[in-house]
């Protein structure tokens, strides 16, 4: 039985250098970037251009708070040359530590440093702290809304701690991600404008229902209600449906979110009882201005009159 076992992480092991390989020549030979999550993907190829290679350890269509990287991307993630963390997300809460002792010569950088940070008890507090420190997952940051890239505000933030990073990691072309940052950051501001002038009609929505509390940060940004179906992570309960169903009335809720990796099941029970627009949205996807303008553009009282024809 040993030796099979053996047998088989041998072959694990090899199959997962084959991939390294593979990526190795994707890469061309840049250096390679891993972040945690396709938005920060999109805002690190952004500002670094053709001069690094961006990978993401979740996968589309994954779940940051649950997946488990694979023996290959463990492979891949020694031959980076940093890793850009994006906060508090469940995936680095449980995996961070481990991959900083698996590559220990690894630069990790938090882009969450800066954010005025939302705790589980609606008061915020802002995060500070050195680029290269690990969080220690039960200690500090138990019950921080995480989801920190869903704003305009916040990913100006993040911009700037990725440039930061990337001109540490390259100062010969600080110049070259200076510019391509501030190319970014105009397109966050178009981007928060268009969201400010479709939320600022009369009849647009000010509060919403959502499966999973993802757009805590725009809601904060917007001065918007965010209404959770889920109750500390767990599927809610019989009561608490029924509450929900009373709020969604009283609140004059109109659209509840989906996200692709949860059941709809409840949020089109409460639809059904309330007469309100189930909307699939996306958080998670590279298509950031895509994604915050679909949020804002269903909150706006034409896309909502449109959802009910």
């Amino acid at each position: 039985m040993k030796k099979v076992y053996s047998l088989f992480l041998i072959a694990v092991l090899l199959l997962a250098c084959k991939q390294a390989n593979r990526q190795t020549d994707k890469n061309d030979g840049k250096p390679i970037i891993t972040v945690t999550i396709e938005p920060l993907r999109y805002f690190t190829e952004a500002i670094a251009g053709d001069k690094f290679s961006v990978v993401s350890m979740v996968p589309k269509g994954m779940s940051p708070e649950t997946y488990d990287p694979t023996p290959g991307q463990l492979v891949d993630l020694a031959k980076s040359k940093a890793y850009f963390r994006i906060g508090y997300i469940g995936f680095e809460l449980t995996w961070i530590e481990k991959l900083t002792d698996n590559a220990p010569h690894l630069h990790f950088y938090d882009m969450s440093k800066g954010v005025e940070l939302i705790s589980d008890d609606s008061h915020a507090h802002h995060h500070d702290e050195g680029d290269n420190h690990t969080h220690a997952a039960h200690d500090h940051a138990s019950g921080i809304e995480p989801h920190i890239w869903n704003s305009a505000t916040n990913a100006q933030l993040i911009a700037g701690n990725i440039l930061h990073a990337l001109c540490t990691l390259d100062k010969e072309n600080e110049a070259f991600y200076t510019k391509r940052y501030q190319n970014l950051i105009r397109k966050i501001e178009h981007t928060d404008d268009l969201v400010c002038q479709m939320l600022s009609t009369g009849n647009a929505d000010r509060a919403f229902m959502i499966y999973h509390p993802a757009l805590s940060y725009f809601a904060r940004d917007y001065d918007l209600r965010q209404i959770s179906i889920e109750a500390s992570g767990k599927e809610p309960s019989p009561a608490h449906l029924k509450e929900l169903i009373k709020t969604c009335k009283a609140e004059k809720v109109r659209i509840i979110f989906i996200q692709p990796e949860f059941d709809r099941r409840n949020a089109e029970l409460i639809a059904r009882q309330t007469g309100t627009q189930v909307v699939s949205i996306n958080p998670l996807s590279y298509d950031w201005e895509e994604e915050m303008l679909n949020v804002a553009k269903s909150l706006s009282s034409n896309s909502a009159e449109t959802a009910r024809e």
